[in-house]
């Protein structure tokens, strides 16, 4: 399989293009900022001289999760949850209400930021997986380096399965670029653009890695944080539910993994998402149902909190503007449908609003999963891995044992088990499980890949105005084309060697 290589992503990209100078009047002939360290006796170039610079670069990667949560959270659930049918755009902005009513071209902005970001964070990583065991430090030792290594390709395989459900077609970059100097610059420029590889080429990529981590990656234990084999196992179960390379039978063995290494459902689903008695800080972190969440603590919050509705540690703080993903009346409809108050409650909350773009300003719905400024970010829970399980046991026949599984997710918020005529047919089911997700994990970005994974996209957006008065009308209808984003046209600009998502 052909792998393109890259450096630092599309900033220096950016930055090569934005010089004044010719490139080929003028070349770089010193070592760039990105490049920079020392060379040794060999002439080959070191990058890190430590284990300590090294760490420093370990632990800026779990600060990208922390830190850097506008792309891979907030425009994510923005992305998967408005374009399918749990929420609206929320607000009147321009780079926010074509995904709602599919109008979605490649001059979104929003979309231009997250390629450019997810690129940067692979970038970041690819250097600690191609320079760690190049760092001479005779204390820095193997299993250390190891392990190491093996987080940073849970993190590049957990961003290119993020990239390409979203875009499909994309660069899969797994090295650095060489240092540009006068002598390789016509040989080194042209690997800073590189073609797109296709979505199979992608997914096994992420295969590679996440296979070849496990062995060294930590083992599941208390702090929910970190890149474990359970995250890495987690994702194998995720990659392989899609279409592109299914295989019902992995889904079921990684999953399965997943399930025997420690995770438990936790009782009280409230748990998850709620605050404390005294309303100060959440109520759990690190549950035994959580694979992978950020933390984030008073001092240090999570600010994206107040994009969604009220922060409840500081109520009225930037609260006098639309929120992004307002939950939609055919989400809160299927809840009601279902008698599922406990999901609902701990899903969606009403206040009064100062605007009413989508409802009544006095009763006025909000995204209700991240609701303070010190509320974790689960990226991974056990709920979403049974039930990735369930839908593969619906593929290979075995609807008892995927029924036995949507009920154990149903009976912990007090609903009763599927019918037997359900549980006697395929395709009710196939349509169970699905309700079920959407149950379960709205507003953790599932909803979208959801639909796209269990061929119900055009089914289900296209009659959606007919169902859901408050959403905007769309613009054109969902094809099959609909699955994929634009590729930014900032970016196509940039690199001749990438072409446009059909349909756009």
């Amino acid at each position: 399989m052909k792998i393109n290589i890259l450096t630092t992503g599309m900033g220096m990209l950016l930055l090569l293009l934005a010089a004044s100078c010719s490139l080929d009047k003028d070349p770089i002939s010193e070592f760039s900022e990105v490049t920079m360290g020392v060379v040794d006796e060999s002439g080959d170039r070191i990058k890190f001289e430590d284990r300590s610079e090294m760490l420093s670069q370990y632990e800026g990667m779990y600060n990208i999760l922390k830190d850097r949560q506008e792309h891979w959270y907030l425009d994510y659930l923005l992305l998967t949850e408005v374009r399918a049918d749990n929420a609206y755009a929320g607000t009147t902005g321009a780079e926010v209400m074509p995904v709602e009513d599919n109008s979605l071209d490649g001059s979104n902005s929003v979309l231009a930021r997250d390629w450019n970001r997810y690129l940067e964070d692979i970038a970041y990583v690819n250097s600690i997986i191609e320079n760690i065991d190049l760092v001479p430090d005779a204390s820095f030792s193997d299993s250390e380096r190891a392990q190491w290594k093996a987080e940073a390709k849970i993190f590049r395989a957990m961003v290119l399965l993020d990239m390409v459900r979203i875009w499909g077609n994309i660069p899969v970059i797994t090295k650095e670029a060489t240092d540009i100097t006068a002598d390789n610059i016509e040989e080194v420029y042209p690997v800073y653009f590189p073609p797109q590889n296709t979505p199979d080429e992608a997914y096994q990529q992420i295969i590679k890695d996440l296979t070849e981590a496990v062995p060294d990656a930590p083992a599941v234990g208390g702090d929910k944080t970190i890149l474990t084999k359970g995250v890495a196992w987690s994702l194998l179960a995720k990659a392989y539910a899609e279409e592109t390379i299914r295989d019902y039978d992995k889904v079921i063995e990684y999953s399965d993994k997943v399930i025997n290494a420690g995770y438990s459902l936790v009782d009280d689903y409230s748990l998850l998402f709620g605050m404390n008695e005294a309303g100060t800080d959440v109520a759990a972190r690190n549950t035994s149902e959580a694979i992978l969440e950020v933390h984030y603590y008073s001092g240090g919050g999570n600010w994206v909190t107040w994009m969604f509705g009220r922060n409840l540690i500081n109520w009225d703080q930037n609260f006098s503007w639309a929120k992004w993903v307002t939950p939609s009346r055919d989400l809160i409809a299927a809840f009601e449908a279902e008698g599922d108050d406990v999901r609902l409650g701990e899903s969606v909350v009403f206040y009064e609003a100062g605007w009413s773009l989508y409802y009544p300003s006095e009763n006025y719905p909000f995204m209700y999963k991240l609701r303070s400024e010190n509320n974790s970010i689960i990226k991974l829970r056990l709920a979403d891995i049974l039930l990735l399980k369930a839908e593969a046991l619906v593929g290979k026949g075995d609807l008892d044992g995927a029924a036995a599984i949507v009920d154990q997710i149903r009976a912990r918020v007090n609903l009763p088990g599927l019918d037997e005529s359900v549980k006697a047919s395929a395709a009710d089911m196939k349509e169970a499980v699905l309700k079920e997700r959407r149950l379960e994990l709205a507003f953790e970005g599932h909803r979208l890949f959801d639909l796209i994974r269990n061929d119900k996209l055009q089914e289900v957006m296209n009659g959606i105005n007919n169902r859901d008065i408050g959403r905007l009308p769309q613009a054109r209808s969902f094809t099959e084309e609909s699955e994929l984003f634009p590729i930014p046209q900032s970016v196509l600009d940039v690199n001749s060697n990438l072409e446009q998502n059909p349909g756009y």
